[in-house]
């Protein structure tokens, strides 16, 4: 089991994860937005030595998996900015709402002020409930309803 480096996340768990929703794809491809991007839904960016590189080039296992180590620091360094109770999270609760961070990134999921705020005050059904009262939820209803009933589930 490897944890992110500060402890607080098995992103062994949080890969498998992020493979059903995103899946792997060890190419460049064109994401739903028409954006460049690879391996675990990493997003093609200006620095990436991949830039501008065409649709269908390879990329090799090792680089998919460098990528997604860096996209899970930024995604658990996101979620400590919303949540101040972050540390105190039970894990499955760390793992949905790291999830929801890389579908939507912090941006987005900062505006789910009635959702942030069940689960800063631990209220994982009231949390659950207010996840589903969203466009993202209309958008990615699987993945979405998945991550809900695992909230929902938490004791």
């Amino acid at each position: 089991m490897f944890f992110s480096k500060d402890n607080d996340i098995d992103v062994d768990q949080l890969r498998e994860q992020l493979i059903i929703d995103e899946g792997q794809v060890n190419e460049i491809y064109h994401d739903h937005l028409g954006y460049a991007t690879f391996g675990i839904g990493h997003l093609v960016i200006e620095g990436d030595p991949e830039f501008g590189l065409p649709v269908g080039t390879d990329v090799s296992e090792d680089r998919v998996v460098s990528c997604f180590a860096k996209d899970v620091e930024t995604v658990v360094e996101d979620c400590k900015k919303l949540h101040d109770a972050w540390d105190g999270y039970p894990q499955e609760v760390k793992q949905v709402i790291a999830n929801m961070m890389f579908n939507m990134g912090l941006t987005r999921l900062s505006k789910f002020k009635n959702h942030n705020a069940a689960l800063q005050s631990g209220d994982w059904k009231e949390a659950a409930v207010e996840g589903r009262d969203s466009k993202w939820y209309k958008q990615v209803t699987n993945r979405a309803e998945r991550l809900m009933k695992r909230l929902e589930e938490i004791k």
